[in-house]
């Protein structure tokens, strides 16, 4: 079977405005560009794929249903763009609260589920987010990681360098990385 490279996306700081861990449907912000470039993946025909991290939800500061509503705003402001993602995991742990887990970024539980149900090759595929956290699984795995400078990118984006990972503006900028052609 032919596999091909998915897209796995952050969300907090990288798809919408990181207010720290929103709850509030109504205070969903899309980053600017990032609907767009969402819309050129799908385009393009990659699988695109949110990985998120919602320690809040273990830590008492928002509920799965909180949660579940944000990502409900999410998606109709990304249709409402032309935009989809074709599917959304998140890991509700902290560990300092719940203990460890493997569906944690950079763990691996969600990326092997979003393999096996797309046919993805992970070592085609790309990461990006704005944390280091989003990226290591792309080292994990062979694939490519991004680190946007948007939300908390800014902050590890010489450590991000350093570690081999490409640093871009923002969502639009790593997704015109990826779909451009490759220097003849």
């Amino acid at each position: 079977m032919n596999r091909r490279a998915g897209v796995f996306l952050d969300r907090d700081g990288t798809i919408i405005e990181d207010t720290g861990f929103v709850r509030d449907p109504d205070a969903v912000r899309l980053v600017p560009g990032a609907a767009e470039a969402i819309r050129q993946l799908n385009q393009a025909g990659h699988p695109v794929i949110i990985v998120t991290n919602q320690s809040g939800i273990a830590r008492g500061l928002l509920t799965e249903a909180d949660y579940d509503a944000v990502a409900a705003r999410l998606e109709t402001l990304l249709t409402a763009a032309g935009a989809r993602v074709d599917a959304t995991y998140f890991c509700p742990h902290y560990p300092a609260i719940s203990g460890p887990c493997d569906c944690r970024k950079p763990g691996p539980q969600h990326y092997l589920a979003a393999a096996e149900r797309f046919g993805l090759d992970l070592s085609q595929s790309v990461w990006i987010g704005d944390r280091l956290t989003d990226l290591v699984a792309a080292q994990s795995f062979g694939g490519r990681g991004i680190l946007v400078e948007t939300g908390e990118g800014a902050d590890s984006a010489h450590e991000a360098a350093a570690r081999g990972f490409v640093v871009v503006g923002d969502l639009a900028a790593a997704v015109d990385l990826i779909l451009r052609p490759p220097a003849a």
